[in-house]
């Protein structure tokens, strides 16, 4: 069943207090269709929705500024914790290492415990993590400081599968897009504060006790709002609305768990090739966002020595652009249900951004990165929320959230493999071989992006038999 056949919302799916999760796979299409015919089911939106979803934003922003905000000023923990600048890397891939293992159970848990639990843990973790940190603000204390971050990444593998969730349990048919735009804005914007902050509380200076003071004042102004934001999510976090918002939800809390095959769903995923094809592409386009978010300081600081600050403001520049398009394409998506010639389009643009960027990094002129980074911020951090919903369109009737898991999955393979690979490479070379890196992979993606599942499969017989031919 195609999303653009269900008139009734986006497909939705929840776990709810009582437990009674909605497997799509279990209700029938004649089933609803006996239910509208009989008595539609009573549903209403609340306006407690956007508490929800705000909140949700919110703790999700305090957790995605950490994940930047050692690698933004890349140089000045090397000096302080004495450590080479991959280990100072690792404080960035940290959260995309530990979210491979770890989305799988959690995906579960979600499915199993609901909303509100997996928001309790995830704001618990990311307050935890962030107290450990203010501990470590000592140069002998790098250990310390890695348990923090390693802590805080935890955090981040309950908050990434939430937005999807969030939209379909609490919004109405058309506003699940700009509800789901809305929950990952919250991290793109955690991730631009992360940019622009720690370079202007961490200053660059030669003492290292003075150098200590700054970075426990981060450290603790860090903590205070994660300890504020895990109180709100105590108090006011809800699982579900009384009522529910759409009739498919409404039917999602008359279906027993029973019915609902975790593993089940994730066969069938891995059985859909257009999904696969989608993971693929979607992990080579956000991977390339972490590995230039992770090493935006060393590429700026290698042409423009002495400009972390400026460092700071281009990866703003990156995010602040990214959210706008994400939200552009939230709304058009509501509209328009035009998921893959909006995805292919934003896509090649977000090839055509890198390039831009690749070709005007050492042009000696930081007025051209900011405008041309923000082009690129704008596609590639654009792309996230397409994928998203993208996914639902190609794996309904599955669970958002095993979906989302996914894709955020390969985000994070590709992240760590392009991360190690450009900062090898710009060691080796220069960074405009690395940045080149990254757009050939985009360029693989752009054509996968615009190819159907056979056209791709002959490619790859033909690639096969002219290596064969070529070195039999």
């Amino acid at each position: 069943m195609s999303l653009k056949m269900c008139d009734e919302s986006k497909p939705v799916d929840g776990e709810v207090n009582d437990n009674k999760y909605f497997s799509k796979t279990a209700a029938t299409d004649a089933e609803v269709t006996f239910e509208h015919r009989s008595a539609p089911p009573e549903t209403r939106l609340y306006k407690k929705r956007w508490v929800i979803v705000f909140l949700f934003s919110l703790y999700s922003l305090c957790n995605s500024y950490q994940w930047i905000q050692y690698g933004i000023i890349n140089n000045i923990f090397m000096r302080f914790y004495g450590v080479d600048s991959f280990t100072i890397d690792w404080m960035s891939m940290i959260y995309m290492l530990t979210y491979i293992p770890l989305i799988f159970p959690v995906a579960w848990l979600l499915d199993k415990k609901g909303l509100r639990v997996i928001a309790l843990v995830a704001a618990a973790l990311n307050c935890t993590g962030t107290w450990i940190k203010v501990a470590s603000a000592r140069p002998d204390l790098f250990p310390v400081t890695f348990l923090g971050q390693f802590t805080c990444s935890v955090a981040q593998v309950f908050i990434l599968g939430m937005p999807s969730r969030i939209a379909s349990v609490w919004f109405g048919s058309e506003e699940v897009s700009t509800a789901c735009s809305i929950g990952v804005f919250g991290n793109q914007l955690g991730i631009a504060i992360g940019f622009l902050v720690p370079p202007i509380l961490v200053p660059n200076v030669d003492d290292l006790d003075e150098l200590a003071a700054h970075i426990r004042v981060m450290f603790y102004i860090t903590a205070g709002v994660a300890t504020f934001l895990f109180v709100l999510v105590v108090i006011v976090f809800q699982e579900r609305p009384d009522i529910p918002p759409t009739h498919a939800q409404a039917a999602a809390r008359r279906i027993s768990p029973e019915n609902y095959s975790y593993t089940a769903s994730i066969h069938r995923l891995l059985r859909n090739k257009a999904f696969i094809l989608l993971v693929i592409t979607y992990g080579l386009n956000v991977g390339c966002f972490y590995a230039v978010s992770t090493l935006l300081n060393r590429m700026i600081i290698e042409h423009y020595p002495g400009e972390e600050v400026n460092a700071g403001r281009i990866g703003l520049t990156i995010v602040i652009a990214g959210m706008v398009g994400s939200l552009i394409c939230g709304i058009w998506l509501d509209r328009s249900k035009t998921y893959k010639q909006t995805t292919l389009a934003v896509y090649l643009m977000s090839l055509v951004g890198m390039v831009l960027y690749a070709f005007t990094l050492d042009l000696g002129h930081l007025w051209v990165v900011f405008i041309t980074a923000g082009t690129l911020g704008f596609f590639m951090t654009g792309y996230l929320p397409l994928g998203f919903e993208f996914a639902v369109e190609l794996t309904f009737p599955e669970s958002e959230g095993t979906s989302s898991g996914l894709l955020n999955c390969s985000a994070q393979v590709f992240g760590i493999i392009f991360t190690i690979c450009q900062g090898k490479i710009m060691d080796s070379f220069n960074t405009l071989a690395g940045n080149l890196f990254l757009c050939a992979f985009l360029l693989i993606g752009t054509i996968i992006t615009g190819a159907d599942c056979s056209i791709l499969i002959y490619l790859g017989i033909c690639s096969s038999l002219i290596v064969y031919r070529a070195y039999p």
